[in-house]
């Protein structure tokens, strides 16, 4: 690559086209990436690699990036080779034991702030949470509140705690599944991002996705067999007034409608993200 590349723009040039052509990106998205990974190899930041573009390449900086680009070229995700990925402003460490955050999750984010304005100290319930993002996001944006998060996957919720201690969020870590772990607890606010995939989808084999743990991915053949236990038992759980907030597929908003309205909830809406698919749809439980 040092005699191809002789400069470090050359470098990263030749990168983005690489990954660009084999992963199939957007020049500009592969041009992020590439310099994602140089500034994590090198231990920089992208102020330092505009100042040095025209720097002769070394070995040492060959040998730092280039195992990151093979890894990037076999497919693996960005998030999975630096270990983190930001999230409504945070970074939150990720391993492959955890979904990736993406930004249609900070919709329910934003949805749930909206619910607890005027909701002091409430107790607020996250499901299946993963890397903690949910729950941890809620807890720092809003202090007065009590936070707790489940997770089947121990391996999750070591993420998540360590996470939790980075960040100085205070959350209460439970593992379980859904509900098991929870006892009688009651809560303002139920929020899930759960595992909503069909088995069968054809996605599952494409992009970022293959690298990330099924268990937290499908659901049944019709990606349902989570959200439709979670729904139907969530009013045992929930204070009269709560909500509950989910993400979904953008083709179950119907199917989660359906869902809300057999087991009592009221107020339903759908929320839909910049691509304008439905992708969360939230319930206010009115029983007592």
């Amino acid at each position: 690559m040092k005699g191809e590349a002789s400069t470090i723009a050359r470098l990263l040039d030749d990168a983005t086209t690489r990954i660009a052509a084999a992963l199939r990106l957007e020049k500009r998205e592969a041009r992020i990436e590439v310099r994602a990974l140089a500034v994590h190899a090198w231990q920089v930041d992208t102020a330092w690699l505009i100042a040095h573009d025209t720097d002769p390449l070394t070995d040492p900086l060959v040998g730092a990036l280039q195992p990151l680009l093979s890894r990037r070229l076999e497919g693996e995700p960005v998030a999975y080779i630096l270990g983190e990925k930001e999230f409504y402003g945070r970074i939150f460490k990720v391993t492959p034991d955890v979904l990736i955050p993406r930004p249609e999750t900070e919709l329910l984010v934003e949805a749930a702030l909206k619910s607890l304005a005027t909701n002091h100290r409430a107790r607020i319930l996250d499901i299946g949470t993963g890397s903690g993002c949910i729950a941890l996001t809620l807890a720092l944006e809003r202090t007065d509140c009590c936070v707790t998060a489940v997770d089947l996957s121990a391996q999750a919720l070591a993420i998540a705690k360590e996470n939790a201690r980075c960040l100085h969020a205070s959350v209460r870590l439970l593992q379980g599944n859904l509900f098991d772990s929870l006892g009688d607890d009651r809560f303002d606010l139920i929020i899930s991002n759960p595992p909503y995939i069909p088995a069968t989808d054809p996605h599952l084999r494409q992009g970022d996705i293959r690298f990330e743990p099924k268990a937290a991915l499908t659901a049944g053949p019709e990606g349902l067999d989570t959200l439709r236990p979670l729904i139907q038992s969530a009013p045992d759980h929930l204070l009269s007034g709560g909500w509950l907030m989910l993400e979904h597929g953008w083709d179950q908003a119907d199917s989660c409608r359906s869902l809300l309205v057999e087991s009592g909830f009221m107020n339903i809406q759908n929320l839909r993200d910049l691509a304008g698919h439905e992708r969360a749809t939230l319930g206010r439980w009115g029983g007592e």
